[in-house]
């Protein structure tokens, strides 16, 4: 059941088809593009595209056809772009050579890097290998035991997917470039520290750093909630849009913030921790020690809590807070009164959760992502109006809420977006620049 006024939820589109990464309108493009060398922006317009010509790309970005020549030219001989056999005629009124020859197409050379996001998470572990292009080569879950780990073993898990995802392909660590990596947490992402996380048992000081010799390449440490805000801004719906959060419910509630068509960490790398925030004083524990958060009343635990309290179930059941969490919905789907209470009362705490997000960003939408975005009773009709009641809005419209339904391997495919990003400004960003202009 999808309630009136949300979207239906969506897969993961496409990503062989329509290329990847935010499409910068002129509007939004502007603070970004003064960052960022024109050799980067051209290539990163290309991968966005997907494949267009030089004469589309000067309209859209508002360069000179020379400039665009010019700084092509370096990207092929580089080897970063590449000439395809297929050209753009969509567009009558396109330049053409005296001949008559329509204008060459331009792509990103997929084949020169590779690399890999991964997603650790509390029942299991995901991994995409991804090309330079963001096609997504080949994928890969593992089951791990939920219960906190030691750096060491969690690394070593991570190690161990890596290996087994690169060998099915016939490749090793040496043939990928850097991985990007996210999991649950306070995650430091400039100093790749993680202060604390559900899955360690300790602070993870320098935990970047012990990934990286573990792993012997570059790794990018993030947030799992920016992981799949970033999977929404490469690959999903917010492409296109400016300013738009997200927010999902899985065994906590993460969130994350896209600003000016770029992903918003915050003044210290840490995020913005949603379901940390307070919705009521000495409430309920939270599994970060706190009381009141959010989380305490919306996310898996906290529902699988009132489960085993509310119904009356065995024992083996119990142990299993994903079993219980479906034992729940059944039967609140049968009308079980006490199972619907449940469900109500997360879906209130979840609607006030929703009104400060939309009172303080002002986003033009909010992405409602995750697994348990098919217990609909989170976000029921009366959720998403109590949200808009408890929100002021002056008489404007309010903030548009999606529910987005993907697969576990979202967050690996948002951790292959970061890892593209980071690689990229490498590469081509101003750091690069200075290095080949010195």
């Amino acid at each position: 059941m999808t309630p009136p006024g949300a979207h239906e939820p969506t897969a993961l589109p496409d990503d062989t088809l329509s290329g990847c990464g935010p499409l910068l309108t002129d509007s939004v493009a502007a603070p970004g593009m003064l960052t960022r060398p024109l050799r980067q922006v051209l290539f990163e317009h290309v991968r966005g595209q997907g494949s267009t010509t030089r004469a589309d790309m000067g309209r859209a970005l508002g360069i000179s056809a020379a400039s665009v020549s010019a700084v092509t030219s370096e990207l092929i001989a580089e080897g970063f772009l590449r000439e395809t056999d297929e050209s753009d005629t969509s567009d009558s009124d396109s330049p053409r050579s005296a001949r008559g020859r329509p204008p060459v197409g331009l792509q990103v050379a997929a084949d020169a890097h590779h690399v890999i996001g991964i997603k650790l998470g509390d029942l299991r572990h995901t991994a995409v290998l991804s090309d330079f292009a963001g096609v997504r080569l080949a994928d890969l879950a593992l089951p791990t035991r939920p219960h906190r780990k030691s750096a060491q073993a969690l690394i070593a898990e991570a190690r161990a997917l890596i290996d087994q995802l690169l060998d099915g392909q016939g490749m090793t660590r040496r043939d990928v470039r850097c991985a990007g990596v996210g999991l649950a947490g306070l995650v430091d992402f400039r100093t790749g520290n993680v202060p604390w996380s559900p899955m360690l048992d300790a602070p993870g000081t320098g935990l970047r750093a012990q990934f990286e010799a573990a792993l012997g390449m570059p790794v990018y440490l993030d947030n799992d909630a920016n992981l799949l805000t970033m999977a929404e801004l490469w690959f999903g719906g917010g492409r296109g849009k400016s300013d738009f959060a997200v927010v999902t419910i899985e065994h906590g509630v993460g969130m994350g913030l896209v600003l000016f068509n770029q992903l918003y960490r915050g003044a210290r790398g840490m995020g913005l921790e949603l379901g940390h925030t307070k919705v009521q004083l000495d409430g309920a524990l939270c599994r970060c020690g706190k009381r009141g958060c959010l989380e305490a009343y919306v996310a898996d635990y906290a529902l699988a809590r009132e489960a085993a309290t509310a119904l009356d179930q065995h024992a083996s059941l119990s142990e299993s807070p994903l079993a219980l969490l479906e034992e729940l919905f059944a039967e609140a789907r049968r009308g079980n009164e006490a199972a619907l209470s449940i469900f109500r009362r997360a879906g209130r705490f979840l609607a006030l959760g929703l009104s400060n997000v939309a009172q303080v960003f002002d986003p033009e939408v909010i992405i409602l992502s995750g697994g348990r975005m098919q217990y609909d009773y989170l976000y029921a009709r009366e959720v998403l109006a109590e949200m808009q009641s408890m929100t002021l809005t002056g008489g404007r419209a309010p903030a548009r809420v999606e529910i987005h339904a993907w697969g576990d391997l979202v967050w690996a495919q948002g951790a292959v977006a970061l890892a593209l990003g980071e690689l990229t400004g490498q590469l081509l960003g101003a750091q690069a620049h200075r290095a080949v202009t010195a």
